[in-house]
């Protein structure tokens, strides 16, 4: 009798492991670069590069399919360790060494595209206290993705991913994370809208590709994205 309980406890417990999401210590380790930028985008300044970097990793990290390493602030983490090691710690409260962890890709993103329109009224849009102009009813961004093996420096996957958004009429001191828009004639922030839509759709896409799988359901919409992004680009290139 206490073995089948014990054969049944054992069964149940695989059961649970199997039923369960990738634990933790599973789940694929990412380390986010900072982003670039190839285009001459208005609200681009010196701190976009790291703010977007932070955009995305909190993205990944929301998922819960991914762990992201934190490298931006490695410096501080080091000192702390250091400190440790210097004695200068009680043992209850000092930091173990040698816990690191090694990130097995490095995402890598660089801004390829980015159109606006300017049709609206007064109005605004800031990054960072940059202005960016007013008027903007309408913004597109395109983000070419690698995903690099950091044993192999092979990139595993590329892909561009594409957002675009519309907007009007804001009203004073409303804002979109890093965003703020000034003016009371729009309602929205274009350019903000689609630069978190296309952080989301990049977090949505490497949890498809990289935990799911290639062949996983959730890439027939990305793949459709991509096709439309590859004829868009055929047809607008003149031949003659």
């Amino acid at each position: 009798m206490k073995k089948l309980l014990l054969s049944f406890l054992a069964l149940a417990l695989l059961l649970t492991l199997v039923s369960q999401p990738l634990a933790a210590k599973d789940k694929i380790r990412l380390g986010v670069l900072r982003f670039t930028n190839q285009t001459a985008a208005g609200w681009w300044s010196g701190s976009v590069a790291s703010d977007l970097q932070d955009m995305l990793a909190s993205e990944l990290v929301s998922t819960k399919a991914f762990s992201v390493l934190e490298r931006k602030e490695i410096d501080a983490v080091l000192g702390e360790q250091d400190l440790s090691a210097s004695g200068r710690v009680s043992n209850k409260t000092k930091v173990q060494m040698k816990k690191l962890k090694g990130a097995q890709y490095l995402v890598a993103a660089t801004v390829s595209a980015y159109e606006e329109n300017t049709s609206g009224k007064k109005g605004g849009v800031r990054f960072k206290g940059l202005s960016v102009g007013g008027g903007k009813d309408k913004a597109y961004i395109a983000v070419d993705l690698k995903v690099i093996n950091t044993e192999t420096g092979e990139i595993t996957d590329a892909r561009t991913i594409e957002a675009s958004a519309k907007g009007s009429a804001l009203g004073a001191g409303l804002s979109l994370r890093n965003f703020s828009v000034g003016g009371e004639s729009y309602k929205k922030t274009p350019t903000g809208k689609a630069i978190r839509a296309c952080i989301l759709y990049i977090a949505e896409y490497l949890e498809c590709s990289m935990v799911k799988g290639e062949d996983a359901g959730c890439m027939d919409k990305f793949n459709e994205m991509d096709e439309k992004r590859k004829k868009k680009t055929k047809d607008s290139i003149d031949l003659d």
